[in-house]
């Protein structure tokens, strides 16, 4: 990566309000060309409003932000971005192919046509209707689209909702083929497994604000604690709690689901001697924090 690049995305201090509400509140977020960047956070805490920023389709009401050095609106009148929003975008009457052809038009990439199609696997619904394709036939024709020119940078909000496993994963390498090198990819998603797996940095939002951001170890090293699991034949939450009690300073939370056994914790190994000497566990184990538990914990605490 040539570090005479303008960033893809560089946001400072943005703010966006919809009345009395705050969706945006002071976001600063970089994204710089290689890279792939995931947008992570409940409902309604800020994720498309900052993508349609982006996008140019929402001025804000305070900060900057520029696209590749321009002006969201510049970039996207030259062509330099690219996106998939989480609904529209398409016409039903059109069959796929006239989809394709229309916007190869305007973004000036004819030639581009025969890869994309085959990257995306849209081949076999070029000439279905597109109001008759399934979900995901229509989430890999949005992606078509977007990748058509090759923009320097693509902007997905929610892009493999609907999808299932094996889509999701084909999606994503037609994504990083594309992407392979200086273009940039910025995307908003639920799943915390697929940021986990695709995202090179993750940003966290709640409530308007960025309360956690790096790669996936990074954010992951955020949370508190450590889950020690066992099998303990007969285990009633009471027992649990009398167990605990010399190291109850030490305990973030404990969980009972029949002989199965999960104890949050700052200090394992002491939690792990006293199921190991005092009772019957057995199958201990000891696991990081899912980027689930790190993610609701810093959301909750936002």
């Amino acid at each position: 990566m040539s570090n005479d690049l303008q960033p893809a995305v560089d946001v400072s201090g943005l703010v966006k309000t919809f009345g009395s509400v705050r969706a945006v509140d002071g976001i600063d977020l970089q994204v710089q060309p290689g890279e792939i960047v995931a947008f992570l956070g409940p409902n309604g805490a800020g994720k498309s409003t900052t993508l349609d920023v982006v996008l140019g389709f929402t001025t804000p009401d305070a900060g900057s932000v520029r696209v590749l050095g321009l002006s969201p609106k510049q970039a996207a009148r030259n062509l330099r971005t690219g996106a998939i929003l989480q609904a529209g975008g398409l016409l039903p009457d059109y069959t796929v192919r006239q989809s394709v052809d229309v916007v190869a038009a305007m973004r000036g990439s004819r030639g581009d046509i025969d890869a994309v199609v085959e990257l995306t696997g849209i081949t076999a619904v070029l000439g279905r209707k597109v109001s008759k394709c399934s979900g995901g036939e229509q989430q890999r024709l949005r992606l078509a689209l977007t990748l058509l020119g090759n923009p320097d940078l693509m902007v997905l909000d929610e892009p493999t909702a609907g999808m299932d496993v094996t889509a999701r994963r084909d999606f994503w390498s037609a994504i990083r083929e594309r992407a392979a090198g200086d273009k940039a990819v910025l995307f908003a998603t639920h799943y915390l497994q697929e940021a986990a797996d695709f995202a090179d940095r993750i940003f966290i939002i709640s409530r308007g604000r960025i309360v956690a951001s790096g790669s996936v170890d990074e954010v992951r090293a955020l949370g508190e604690g450590t889950v020690v699991t066992a099998t303990w034949p007969g285990c009633r939450t009471d027992d649990v709690t009398r167990l605990l009690a010399p190291v109850a300073s030490t305990i973030r939370g404990a969980e009972v689901h029949g002989e199965h056994v999960e104890i949050r914790t700052t200090q394992p190994d002491d939690v792990a001697r006293l199921l190991l000497t005092a009772t019957p566990a057995h199958h201990l184990g000891v696991v990081a924090l899912s980027l689930d538990d790190v993610f609701a914990d810093l959301v909750d605490a936002a």
